[in-house]
């Protein structure tokens, strides 16, 4: 059967470029279209959490968005006497450990974290097509055959999976009649990009004179010369989003006729809302991101949430066209739409504690501690010990035996499959897709420190298999390992490596 390619994603966001970075690394065929002529040019989602700086590390362009953007400015607070109070967005200021080398959020545009990605992805030999639609599509047992528009023609696409990243108004969620229900949360406000004079770039200005509806908050963003504004308006009616309006409003909800927005770049007025997918998948049809779930903007989630919707889903497509069951596939919904409804509470909660004047960001926004505890993918039997499976593999740093130092992390880049031994008896047979690596002295990395044995709790003896996506799979000891190894990855790999590593067992 013919296809001309293997994965089509329509919607080049995030959600899409983290899904094609992915699958170009792994020599997946795909391509990825956007029906807009150009890439998105707003702030919208100007927060990077700590989790998804562990995925850019991964996908390699960490440094690229540390450099583009910076650290979130402390919450400068104005009151109606004049006063103004100076405090962190988090409980308390947090630092880079052993386990969690990114400690606090970083803030870059959406539009500059884009661009990173699109880079990224251009180096890999991939580029976005940019004003091409999707019109239409039909699956059968086998793949999917899309009608797609461009400059006014059509084109029919065969691929073998179809993934919609195509935003909250997702054509294919639409197509799927995928129900996405949730409640609106009866707030409507602006958000716009904008040069202005008459404040400086070291805190987050935040005025709330009257009531919760009349606050204005005006964020520097990092990497940029320009400023987010953010304030709820009216539930219906227009609002003017020129400069001088928007120095209109700013004057009336700050007292202040100091502060004059010179030039505008974005603009954009919206009504919150709080849904969710009943489905992320329709047979060989995915969707991921805003198209899966949309959510208020407070605590900085979505953008973040939608790369880890990719993340998880794209090893995944790798695998089954490769051969593994297709049964790996039902795996992503039932990980990922659970982390999107706790998502939808905890941003919901947000925009309730910021109408009423509160503004935090605690450990819960930063994700480091979003797992998969009950996936069907985790080793069944599988021990616990300080971490278990479907846990998020801790980074630490260790040395190599060759007296290098390295990280953990440094262990898992890249698309493979990971096996650590801690002071291990033997040594299984290799694993077509796996690192198998060895911790102990005279092995492979030397836990000189003690970080290893301190984040995973680890025994003499026991093996940590580690998802290509940073996640724990199992944890196992040395007896019997070669056999649990087998049973469990016969689920996971395709048949062909499977069946080698059974009789490499054997």
């Amino acid at each position: 059967m013919s296809f001309d390619t293997d994965v089509l994603i329509s919607g080049a966001g995030a959600a899409g470029l983290t899904l094609a970075i992915d699958l170009a690394r792994r020599g997946v065929s795909f391509q990825l279209i956007e029906q807009n002529m150009q890439p998105f040019s707003g702030s919208r989602g100007k927060g990077i959490q700590p989790r998804t700086m562990e995925i850019f590390e991964d996908l390699c362009f960490v440094d690229r968005v540390a450099a583009a953007g910076g650290r979130y400015p402390p919450l400068c607070q104005y009151r109606p006497d004049g006063a103004h109070k100076l405090s962190l967005l988090t409980e308390a200021e947090v630092f880079p450990t052993a386990e969690e080398p990114y400690a606090a959020p970083r803030m870059l545009p959406q539009f500059a974290t884009e661009a990173v990605m699109r880079e990224r992805l251009a180096e890999l030999g991939h580029y976005p097509r940019f004003g091409t639609r999707l019109t239409g599509f039909e699956q059968d047992p086998h793949g999917v055959t899309a009608t797609v528009e461009q400059d006014a023609s059509q084109q029919v696409i065969r691929a073998r999976f179809l993934v919609g990243t195509d935003g909250g108004r997702s054509f294919v969620r639409h197509a799927l009649a995928i129900d996405f229900p949730g409640e609106a949360l009866g707030v409507r406000a602006i958000v716009a990009d904008v040069r202005l004079e008459g404040l400086d770039r070291s805190a987050w200005h935040r005025f709330q004179l009257g009531s919760p509806a009349t606050q204005i908050m005006i964020c520097p963003l990092a990497g940029t010369d320009l400023f987010q504004v953010q304030a709820p308006v009216a539930l219906d009616g227009e609002i003017d989003l020129s400069a001088a309006g928007l120095t209109a409003l700013i004057g009336d909800r700050t007292g202040r006729r100091d502060i004059t927005v010179c030039s505008v770049s974005w603009s954009s007025v919206y009504a919150m809302s709080a849904r969710l997918a009943d489905r992320y998948r329709v047979g060989r049809v995915f969707i991921a991101g805003d198209a899966a779930h949309v959510h208020p903007p407070t605590g900085g989630q979505g953008l973040n949430t939608s790369v880890q919707d990719a993340y998880n889903l794209g090893w995944k497509l790798a695998a089954v066209l490769a051969g593994a069951p297709e049964a790996l596939l039902d795996s992503y919904e039932a990980e990922r739409r659970p982390i999107a409804s706790n998502m939808l509470r905890l941003s919901t909660r947000l925009l309730g504690e910021a109408k009423q004047g509160t503004m935090r960001r605690d450990r819960e926004a930063r994700q480091l501690d979003l797992g998969y505890r009950g996936s069907s993918l985790n080793a069944p039997g599988s021990m616990g010990g300080k971490v278990q499976a479907g846990d998020r593999a801790p980074d630490a740093p260790c040395r190599g035996q060759a007296g290098q130092p390295t990280r953990l992390f440094a262990v898992f880049q890249g698309p493979h499959w990971t096996l650590l031994g801690y002071q291990p008896h033997n040594r299984p047979s290799p694993i077509a897709g796996a690192r198998i690596v060895t911790i102990g002295e005279g092995q492979e990395l030397v836990d000189d420190k003690g970080h290893i044995v301190a984040a995973y709790g680890i025994d003499p003896g026991q093996w940590v298999l580690v998802r290509p996506d940073g996640y724990i799979a199992g944890i196992f000891p040395s007896e019997g390992l070669e056999a649990q190894l087998s049973r469990y990855l016969a689920r996971i790999l395709p048949p062909s490596l499977a069946g080698n590593r059974r009789m490499n067992a054997e």
